[in-house]
C-alpha cells in the first residue's frame, strides 16, 4: 500500500514538470508559478489523505490482530464400563491464534443428555424457554459438570501454542446422545478490546452410532 503512495508522488512530479513547461508562454513566469503552486497543493493534499487512510487501516488491523482469541475444539471417545455405565473421554484443544498471550483463569466441562427423550420431556423443556419469552438457550438435562481454575502462570497460552485439557464423564448406559459443552474465560481481563468474555465450543456426540 505504501508503494502505491510513492508511485503517486512520482507521477505527481511528472505532472508538475509537464505543467511547468506547458504553462510557459501562456501565463508568463508569475502565472506559471501560481498555477504550479496550486497543483502542488492539490497533490500534497491527495497524498496526505492517501497516506492517512493507509495508516488508519493498518492500525485498525494491528488492534484487531492483538485482540486475544482462542479456538476451542473437542476430541471425544467412549467405552462401556461395568454393566450399566458408559465412560466418555473428552480432550479439549485451546489454540491461541492471536498475536498476544491469552490467560485462562477458569472454565467448565459439561455433559448433557439429548437422547433418549420423550415427547413430553421435550415439550416441557421448550415450555421453559418460550412460555415466558425468556432469552435463554434450550437447556438439555445436565448429567455432570466439571469446573477447573488455573493460577496466574498455569493458564497462559502463548501466541501460536495449543493447550490440551482432558476430562472424563461416566453416564448411564441407556444414554444414546449427549451434548459436550466447554467454556473458558478470564474474569479479570479488563483491556479495551471488543472481544467476548471467553471462548467455548459445543459438540453433539452420538454414543449409539459410534
Amino acid at each position: 500500500m505504501l508503494g502505491s503512495g510513492t508511485l503517486l508522488v512520482v507521477l505527481a512530479f511528472g505532472v508538475l514538470s509537464a505543467a511547468w513547461w506547458g504553462l510557459d508562454g501562456l501565463f508568463g513566469d508569475a502565472g506559471r508559478a501560481n498555477d504550479l503552486a496550486g497543483i502542488l497543493q492539490a497533490v500534497v493534499t491527495a497524498a496526505a489523505v492517501l497516506v492517512g487512510g493507509v495508516y488508519a487501516a493498518y492500525k485498525l488491523q494491528v488492534f484487531r490482530d492483538f485482540a486475544p482469541h482462542l479456538t476451542v475444539s473437542h476430541s471425544i471417545s467412549h467405552r462401556p464400563v461395568g454393566e450399566s455405565y458408559t465412560h466418555i473421554a473428552v480432550t479439549v484443544s485451546l489454540h491461541n491464534g492471536s498475536k498476544v498471550k491469552v490467560s485462562v483463569r477458569d472454565g467448565f466441562f459439561r455433559v448433557q443428555q439429548v437422547a433418549p427423550m420423550s415427547d413430553q420431556e421435550i415439550e416441557r423443556l421448550y415450555a421453559q424457554v418460550f412460555a415466558d419469552k425468556l432469552e435463554v438457550d434450550f437447556q438439555w438435562p445436565t448429567l455432570d459438570e466439571i469446573r477447573r481454575t488455573w493460577s496466574d502462570s498455569g493458564g497462559i497460552i502463548e501466541p501460536g501454542e495449543r493447550h490440551l485439557e482432558a476430562c472424563e464423564f461416566v453416564v448411564p448406559r441407556d444414554v444414546e446422545s449427549v451434548v459436550i459443552y466447554t467454556y473458558f474465560h478470564n474474569p479479570t481481563y479488563v483491556e479495551g478490546f471488543q472481544t467476548p468474555e471467553g471462548w467455548g465450543a459445543t459438540t453433539v456426540y452420538n454414543i449409539c452410532q459410534q
